[in-house]
């Protein structure tokens, strides 16, 4: 059923909201790869510093001591903002689609152009089925935040087996399992707080459509 039509200056303020959602979506993902990247380029060139240093064993254990603990911290900041990103890029994406599903209504061929995704409730929850933000509460497997906690999280066991190892003699085979142990727990810790970001969010918007669609469709 096509709406009443839409006057010009609410027309253009549409599209020029649309476009200015459409830039700061794009923002967030760039911003998020440069953080991603940031944070793997230090954890890269660390390693092989590590590597070099590795060869004197009076130099090595301070040079560990002195780098791991910095690159917790960057891992930590940035898997802070990641999740701050993310968390923009969905509200963004939301608006678009609240848009967008006015532009189906604008003539009875409109929704040939505009076509609906998926079995959601309303059009917001169909837009942000289409970009592949599914139901599941697994999608938090796959998110760049996740990935960035996972590996800082090895590189904390790894630092713990270092210290087990060096400080207190222990043995390999015993700080292995409990570096493990260690690094899945940090792990649960981030997807706790992942998901804890994204319920507040949904809170502070207030009872609406896209809070109900967000709620639904992503667990980030």
């Amino acid at each position: 059923m096509v709406d009443e039509p839409i006057a010009p200056a609410l027309m253009n303020a549409l599209v020029t909201e649309h476009f200015v959602l459409q830039s700061a979506a794009s923002t967030t993902v760039s911003e998020a790869l440069g953080r991603a990247t940031l944070y793997l380029s230090s954890l890269s060139s660390s390693l092989v510093a590590m590597g070099f240093a590795a060869q004197s064993p009076d130099i090595f254990p301070a040079f560990a001591a002195a780098v791991i603990p910095v690159l917790l911290l960057l891992g930590v900041l940035t898997v802070v903002r990641l999740v701050d990103t993310g968390i923009q890029n969905v509200t963004y994406l939301a608006g678009i689609a609240r848009i967008r599903a006015r532009y189906r209504t604008l003539s009875p061929e409109a929704a040939q152009f505009f076509q609906s995704w998926g079995d959601a409730e309303d059009e917001t929850g169909q837009a942000l089925a289409s970009l592949a933000v599914t139901r599941s509460p697994l999608v938090g497997l796959f998110t760049i935040a996740s990935t960035i906690a996972s590996i800082n999280s090895v590189v904390a066991g790894a630092g713990i087996v270092l210290l087990l190892v060096r400080l207190f003699g222990i043995d390999l085979a015993v700080a292995v399992p409990v570096a493990v142990v260690l690094s899945t727990v940090l792990i649960g810790v981030f997807y706790r707080y992942q998901d804890r970001r994204y319920r507040a969010t949904d809170r502070l918007q207030g009872p609406d459509r896209e809070r109900v669609a967000i709620r639904k469709g992503i667990s980030r």
